[in-house]
Parts: C-alpha cells; sequence; structure tokens
C-alpha cells in the first residue's frame, strides 16, 4: 500500500452503504504519484512518492522548502526527512 512520504497519508478504511442499509468495507487509497520536486534551498531534484492533494498544498504555500520545513517530523519518511535534514543544514550555513 502507498503513502505519501511527506504527509504520511496512507490508505483508509471506510463502509459502503447501501439503500438497504448493509455495510460492505472497503479501502480508499491516496492518489500518491512518484515525483521529481526541485529545492531551491539545495538546487537539485528530489525524488520522493507524493499525494497530489500535498502537491497542490506545497504550491499554495510557497514551494517544496517551505513545505517541507513546516511540516511535523513524525509524518515525514526517512528519505523525507533525510532531504528536510539537508535542506535546513544548507539555511543554517548560509547565515553564517
Amino acid at each position: 500500500m502507498s503513502r505519501c512520504e511527506i504527509t504520511g497519508k496512507g490508505p483508509v478504511v471506510k463502509n459502503l452503504v447501501s439503500h438497504s442499509n448493509i455495510k460492505t468495507k472497503s479501502t480508499a487509497l491516496p492518489n500518491v504519484q512518484k515525483k521529481r520536486i526541485f529545492s531551491r534551498t539545495l538546487n537539485q531534484m528530489v525524488r520522493l512518492q507524493i499525494a497530489t492533494s500535498a502537491i497542490r498544498d506545497m504550491e499554495h504555500m510557497g514551494g517544496f522548502d517551505n513545505f517541507i520545513l513546516n511540516q511535523d517530523d513524525k509524518a515525514l519518511s526517512k528519505r523525507a526527512l533525510a532531504v528536510k535534514l539537508r535542506i535546513k543544514k544548507k539555511i543554517g550555513s548560509n547565515k553564517k
């Protein structure tokens, strides 16, 4: 099952309810895509599996770097957390 590496969004179990009120379990998978995203801070492309809703949120917040820096570390995958730490390190070295 696929999971968004930035938001942690994964499959959800839901009930399909018929007209006669019979409940049938089903799973709803998030729309996760393998994308290459440009990081302006790192000046390179980063490859991650991202939900399309996260891509829209990312554009609304002003880009990948700003979005990933505001994300909680618990929601990030190991690869996304490594990218976040590289961005923080690069920003910290630029300020000095």
